[in-house]
């Protein structure tokens, strides 16, 4: 089994909040970012199992993350990205340049639950 970390880059502060509070409650150990550049830094001091990332922030977006796991870092960390309805575009952008896993904004936070579990098998 995978470890329990996980990097959420979110910029909406309640949601993030919400994540935080359900995934601690399950044993994760979570380390939180409000924007993309913040994320970076604690993907690459943390190494963690999980990577949940919203696509549209501040400074460094949602697809530069997975860029920068993916081709920078060379790493496969599983990556779910979140974002609002209508976004398709930017969503099969995300999947063609390596993201696991998908949820649309507004999330259901148990849905991201049993995702995040699927992925930290």
């Amino acid at each position: 089994m995978l470890g329990k970390k996980i990097v959420v880059a979110e910029d909406n502060s309640v949601f993030l909040m919400v994540i935080k509070l359900k995934l601690e409650q399950e044993g994760y150990e979570l380390f939180l970012a409000e924007d993309g550049k913040k994320a970076i830094e604690l993907i690459e001091k943390h190494s963690p199992d999980l990577i949940l990332t919203d696509i549209m922030m501040d400074y460094v977006n949602g697809l530069e993350i997975i860029s920068h796991v993916r081709n920078k870092l060379k790493k496969q960390t599983p990556i779910v990205v979140f974002s609002a309805s209508g976004q398709e575009e930017i969503v099969l952008k995300a999947f063609e340049i390596g993201a696991n896993d998908f949820l649309s904004k507004p999330l259901s936070v148990n849905e991201l639950l049993v995702r995040v579990k699927k992925l930290s098998r």
